[in-house]
């Protein structure tokens, strides 16, 4: 199984079930960035290598500092971590709620966090009839059972934006809300959506960000929280002790200036993400509108296809797709991609119609 760890880009599990070398892999398992990184990540790496013999940080200073300016918040609000991955399991260990309530499908280190802590999950579920928008009434029904709520905003793998009802209800209901906007960045009014500027100062609210999926870094890990600096003060008194390392303190430093790459970054998908759409509805697959940089779909029935059949069959033409039916809520009919650059999109298409075609007419049997 490609996702034997859990989660795409495990370019070294490819390697081993393909037969091939990693550097020759498409990775459309895992949602980065096709621009990125910045230039100033290439720049950082040849004149700071030599710094590496100096401990960083330990407050992550400049980072937070400039994080504040670019989101007009108080850096009593901000704490960075190693990727947004350490800050879920944080925020779990200094909450520590009995139950909690997750969207289904949505990302796998949301109930992990919940488990590691001892505590115990309530499924909302996602329909497809309302292309996986999380309703209200589900959330409501759910609300005497729930101390927390950690959600995708937008959620992974549907990209799909939580509706502002949801979030005003449960902001109302005096449960804790944890949002994760991990891809809020490709969001094309980010800031009309993004509850960052609310999460400083109130109470209940918490909102984590990531850094690696925009700027195309998650080899270096590095995120941040937002949250009333109550909760900030707790969470840094059990975060480990340098936990953001010096590359990734002048990397994050670094990027989060890069306005032209930002826009760059949402020219292209503004373009890129209708034409990728099109082109797979053509093919017959059942797209799930987003709002980011990935895409959910679903083969039809009438098809009879597996996305483990597709999975392996591309996995032997060099291209990686993640297997959506690993999470909780979708079934073997599932795939998630990411949205790459033209040329190999249409890479991904040729194969991906290539595939169809010889499954269907050899009756479910490919030839990798």
């Amino acid at each position: 199984m490609l996702e034997r760890y859990g989660h795409g880009g495990d370019l070294w599990t490819a390697e081993e079930a393909f037969g091939r070398p990693k550097e020759q892999f498409l990775d459309y398992s895992s949602n980065m960035n096709p621009l990125g990184p910045p230039e100033v990540v290439k720049q950082i790496l040849q004149e700071s290598w030599r710094d590496i013999v100096k401990y960083p940080d330990p407050v992550v200073r400049e980072l937070t500092q400039k994080l504040a300016a670019k989101y007009d918040i108080d850096p009593a609000s901000i704490l960075v971590g190693n990727g947004a991955a350490e800050l879920i399991d944080l925020i779990v260990r200094v909450l520590q709620p009995a139950t909690t309530g997750l969207a289904r499908p949505s990302f796998s280190e949301y109930e992990e966090a919940v488990h590691k802590s001892g505590g115990g999950i309530v499924n909302i579920p996602l329909f497809a009839q309302h292309q996986f928008e999380l309703q209200w009434s589900d959330v409501e029904a759910r609300l005497a059972d729930v101390d927390l709520f950690f959600l995708g905003h937008p959620n992974n793998p549907t990209g799909k934006l939580l509706p502002s009802q949801v979030i005003q209800g449960l902001l109302q209901s005096n449960r804790h809300l944890v949002l994760d906007e991990a891809f809020m960045d490709f969001v094309p009014k980010e800031r009309e959506h993004s509850m960052l500027q609310l999460a400083s100062r109130t109470p209940k609210l918490t909102v984590i960000r990531s850094m690696t999926k925009f700027y195309s870094i998650p080899g270096i890990r590095l995120g941040f929280i937002v949250a009333h600096p109550d909760l900030i003060a707790r969470m840094c008194q059990l975060q480990v002790q340098w936990s953001v390392n010096y590359l990734a303190q002048r990397m994050g430093s670094a990027v989060v200036e890069e306005e032209v790459f930002e826009q760059s970054t949402k020219a292209w998908l503004r373009v890129e993400k209708p034409w990728l759409i099109e082109q797979l509805r053509q093919l017959g697959l059942e797209v799930v509108p987003s709002e980011v940089n990935f895409l959910l779909f679903s083969f039809p029935e009438a098809f009879q296809i597996t996305v483990k059949d597709a999975q392996r069959y591309m996995g032997h033409q060099g291209i990686l797709i993640r297997d959506a039916s690993l999470f909780e809520g979708l079934d073997d009919r599932y795939c998630r991609i990411a949205i790459r650059l033209r040329a190999d999109n249409e890479r991904l298409l040729l194969v991906l119609r290539q595939f169809i075609e010889q499954f269907t007419k050899n009756g479910g049997v490919t030839r990798a």
